[in-house]
Parts: C-alpha cells; structure tokens; sequence
C-alpha cells in the first residue's frame, strides 16, 4: 500500500510542477498578492468596542464618555475597575481600543492646565488603531478647545499618550503580512485540489487511474497529501518573508502554528476535491474555486471586521476555515497565542476538515459507479 501511495503522490507533484499553467498558479499569484496586500489595502473602522477605565468620575470626565458615545464609529463604552480588567479586554479582542482617565482629569480641564490620559491600542489591527487614535484625538482636542477659559492654553490643555500592544510602531505590514499565509494557502490549496481530478478528466488519464491497483482511498490520500505538501511549502516561505524580509516578529509557538495549519489545509483540500469532482475541466473547477474563494476572504474578517458585517450574514463566517486560521496566524506572530486559544480555533479547523473530506470522498465514490 505505502509503496503504491508513494507514486501516487510523487505523480501528483509532478503533474502540479510539470503543468505551466499550475507553475504560473503557484509562482504569481503569491508574489502580487503579497505586494498589492502588503501595501495597498486600506480598511474602514466602524462599530468600534472601547474600554474606559475612569478614576476621576468628575463632570469632565462624563462628558469626554458622552461625546465618545455619541461619535458614529464608536458602538459601546466597556467600563473597567481594574488595569488588569482592561488588560483583559484587550488581550481577548473584546475592543479594539482602551482610555485611562486619572482622578485629576476633571479638576485639570476646568483649570485650565495640561489633563494627561491614556490611549491603549490593539496593534494586532494597526490600521484601525490608527483610526480610532485620530478619532480620539478629535473628540479629546474638542473637549479642550471647549473647556478652555479666556487666556487660558487650549488645545494644548490635554496631552494624549497614545500606547500600541504588539504592534508598536503601528506598522500595517505587521498586520497584513502574517494574514497572507492564510490568504495565500487558500488560493493555492484550493486551487491546486480543485484542478486535480479534473485534470485527469481532461486529459483521459482519469479511467487509467481507475483500474490501477490503487484503491479507491489511496487514490484520496494521495491527492490529499500533494496540496498539504505544496500548502506547507508555501506557508514556510511566507513565514520566511514575514521574519527576514517584513521584520515581523514570531512571538507565538512555530509548530503550533504548523499544527493548526495542517487542519487548515486539510479543509481546504476537502473543498478542492469535491470542486473537483463536481468539475468535468479544468475551466469549470477553476470557476468553482474562485466561486467559493472571493466569499471565503470577505467572510472572514481580513478584507472587513466581521463586526461591520449585517447581523444576519455574520453566522456565515462560522463556516469559513479562514477566518479561524487568521486568528491564528495573527495571534501567533503578534501576540504570543496561548496553546488554549489555538486549540479553541483548530477544533472548528478539524470539523471543517472532517465534514469537507467526507463530502469529497462520498462524491467521488459515487462518480466512480
């Protein structure tokens, strides 16, 4: 069996790396994808969680939480008692941004002298970061420019002290960079797998398989192992070019990541092989791929926040294998991810996988009578 499975394999490599058009495949899209993403994309910033840690509770002080309230790009105000309260919820992705008020805030704007607060930043998103600190220097600039007594220093009055968490230096790359290899394996796995069956269709050689000594499982795991192969490739040259080339840092476990990234690929190969089979050319399984790609990225809250999305579609993207591995991806290069965090979003990664391959080889079994 091993042996048979070993040719299968090495035949579904070569078929990939012989064919001109799968080497276009592989080579190009990864190289704009990673220049177009890396510098170009630009989000918009709404529906924005902030967390307000308020010691002073002075009139001041209320009204900067009610102009922030009523701003259109803000949804909530999570009060917190604790920094270790608003570390939390940071840490967990409940908002995007935090505001720490001392207990002389509001006796330092009526005064008129310099009301220091703080501005705490997810930098895992720098790009909204960003944002919401502009909008937040608006409403804080405003506040002053309204509390300021004649002769008395305006603008100037309060100072912001703006702070990112894991990304610092708000670099966007950071950001996008890591992003791409979940971006990246999808188009290539899905791809790849969705051209393999019915490449054999196409070119005759699909019935010649049939009657070899492999059986109808073997036949499976090879075409299943091919795509992991190429997908892992890919990745390790994405991880490669986020360390050495972009500078990003690797603050999380490798192999976790490596671990959680063959369940993602896993998912991905089910859906190419049931395109596949669907698909009698090459044509036909590259439309469906596409067909199911574009949807995938926008679901999966890298193109748009997920919570920006209608009520109604956000349940969509509990279905897409992306949106899990970019939690992933992010948080082990950003954050340091706790093992407990990547199990929590490898399990979804696992029943995608379960559920995808089942389907394909149900399929493919019955296009085989």
């Amino acid at each position: 069996m091993w042996g048979r499975l070993k040719a299968l394999i090495v035949k579904e490599l070569l078929a990939v790396l012989r064919d001109p058009r799968a080497r276009i495949i592989l080579i190009g899209p990864p190289i704009i994808q990673l220049v177009v993403f890396s510098y170009a994309v630009t989000l918009e910033v709404k529906n924005v969680d902030i967390a307000v840690l308020d010691r002073d509770h002075g009139a001041w002080s209320q009204e900067l939480l009610q102009r922030i309230a009523g701003a259109p790009s803000f949804r909530a105000i999570v009060p917190v008692a604790t920094p270790a309260a608003l570390r939390q919820a940071i840490d967990r992705e409940e908002v995007l941004a935090a505001i720490q008020l001392g207990p002389s805030f509001s006796r330092d704007i009526a005064a008129g002298r310099p009301a220091e607060l703080q501005i705490i930043l997810d930098g895992r998103r720098s790009n909204a970061a960003q944002i919401v600190a502009g909008y937040l220097n608006r409403i804080v600039t405003g506040l002053a420019a309204d509390a300021a007594r004649p002769g008395a220093h305006r603008a100037a009055a309060t100072t912001l002290v703006p702070r990112d968490w894991f990304n610092p230096n708000r670099d966007y790359v950071w950001y996008t960079v890591p992003n791409l290899i979940a971006v990246i394996a999808l188009l290539i796995g899905l791809i790849v797998t969705a051209l393999s069956i019915a490449r054999e269709r196409e070119l005759g050689t699909f019935d010649q398989l049939m009657v070899s000594p492999l059986r109808t499982h073997e036949i499976l795991l090879g075409k299943l192992v091919a795509p992991l192969l190429i997908g892992i490739v890919l990745i390790t040259v994405y991880v490669l070019a986020a360390l050495f080339v972009f500078g990003v840092p690797l603050r999380g476990s490798l192999l976790l990541l490596y671990g959680s990234a063959v369940f993602y690929l896993a998912a991905l190969v089910g859906l190419g092989l049931f395109i596949s089979s669907l698909a009698a050319t090459q044509q036909q399984a590259i439309l469906g791929a596409f067909l199911f790609m574009v949807p995938a990225i926008l679901l999966s809250g890298f193109a748009t926040p997920i919570d920006n999305m209608p009520g109604w579609l956000q349940p969509a993207t509990l279905f897409d294998p992306l949106r899990y591995f970019l939690v992933i991806v992010n948080g082990v290069f950003l954050k340091g991810l706790e093992p407990g965090e990547i199990l929590a979003n490898t399990l979804p990664l696992a029943l995608i996988a379960l559920v995808t391959l089942s389907a394909a080889a149900w399929l493919f079994r019955r296009r085989m009578e």
